[in-house]
């Protein structure tokens, strides 16, 4: 497996009114397409992903698992505005000579997705037999079900949702505070905002777990301790993991990017909006996700018309859709071979 790249060398209308001097987007596939083209499997990555599923759920994809390379072309490509090969706030802005920094423009989860959709035409895939994302990756998922109604065979959504919820943006504004609290943020160079950065991965791993699965793996050492605390040191280690391999500005744009993703906007409402999915749908909540709750993966069930839903109990909250991939495998493998949607919720 290697990175390979598309460069779209027109001008790239965002949905906000700016535009893009063109962009590039990191892909990678893994194994073969088949004699109908009817094997393309195509995952959306979360926030902080990459090109490479394989680095990030290795649980699900590579020899001998659920999406298998000796059976399935799987696709995967990195987000315009990401840090991973794909066009973000790093890019050489062609106006000016220059890196974007701060004047990189807003994306939506439409224009990704529309970037995403040159990308399927330039390879010459058809349809798509199976598109699947969780968080930002089912965001992205599910708005190109809705743009592109019948490319999409078989949709899967994880612990997604059809809006940004006031909760989820509100940790994600938290976030981004305490980038903008980093007296370099305003500094136009590779590094700004890197400590604050750190200080937003603490915020955000709060709503990636929960106050259960703190009590299981972050318990104290004993009852004398003053100081020192498991939960601190895995606060502190989790920000210097993420500001070694990512940066301020991708996260400030990629969190602004799940904020206001709607499904509902220029179409009616959301309910109108998840009408028209013709794509048979699994829609996967987590029962301990306090971020995106199930209630909101039931709402997708309900209002898209060839869906079901299904859930899982696990101890990691929203990060659970990366960790519990045994049961994610379970459900998928049951609803694959079943061919048919069951019974409402």
């Amino acid at each position: 497996m290697e990175t390979r790249f598309f460069d779209y060398k027109y001008t790239f209308a965002l949905e906000s009114g700016a535009a893009l001097s063109g962009f590039r987007l990191a892909y990678t596939t893994r194994g073969t397409l088949n004699s109908d083209r009817s094997n393309v499997v195509w995952i959306c990555h979360a926030l902080t992903g990459s090109a490479d599923p394989g680095d990030w759920w290795e649980g699900m994809i590579g020899p001998g698992k659920f999406y298998d390379p000796a059976h399935q072309f799987i696709i995967c490509a990195n987000v315009l505005g990401s840090c991973y090969g794909s066009t973000g706030p790093l890019s050489v802005n062609p106006q000016t000579g220059q890196p974007y920094y701060h004047d990189f423009p807003l994306v939506t989860i439409h224009d990704i997705v529309k970037a995403l959709d040159l990308l399927r035409q330039e390879l010459g895939i058809e349809q798509i037999q199976t598109c699947i994302g969780g968080s930002l990756g089912g965001q992205q998922a599910l708005e190109w079900a809705i743009q592109q109604p019948g490319v999409i065979q078989n949709l899967i959504l994880i612990a997604s949702n059809a809006v940004m919820s006031p909760w989820g943006i509100a940790f994600n504004e938290a976030q981004r505070m305490a980038i903008r609290a980093d007296p370099t943020w305003s500094e136009s160079r590779d590094d700004a905002g890197r400590t604050g950065l750190k200080a937003a991965r603490a915020v955000a791993l709060l709503s990636y777990r929960n106050y259960d699965t703190y009590g299981f793996t972050q318990a104290l050492d004993n009852n004398e301790q003053l100081d020192q605390y498991k939960a601190s040191s895995y606060q502190q280690y989790q920000g210097e993991k993420l500001a070694n391999r990512f940066n301020a500005y991708t996260y400030w744009i990629l969190s602004k990017v799940m904020d206001s993703h709607n499904v509902g906007r220029n179409r009616g409402s959301i309910s109108l909006a998840l009408e028209q999915v013709v794509s048979r749908t699994l829609s996967v909540g987590i029962k301990s996700d306090i971020l995106f709750p199930p209630i909101e993966q039931k709402i997708l069930a309900r209002h898209i018309p060839d869906a079901r839903y299904e859930e899982i109990d696990s101890l990691y909250g929203h990060d659970g859709f990366l960790i519990e991939t045994k049961p994610l495998t379970q459900i998928i493998r049951t609803w694959m071979e079943e061919g048919k949607p069951l019974v409402k919720v």
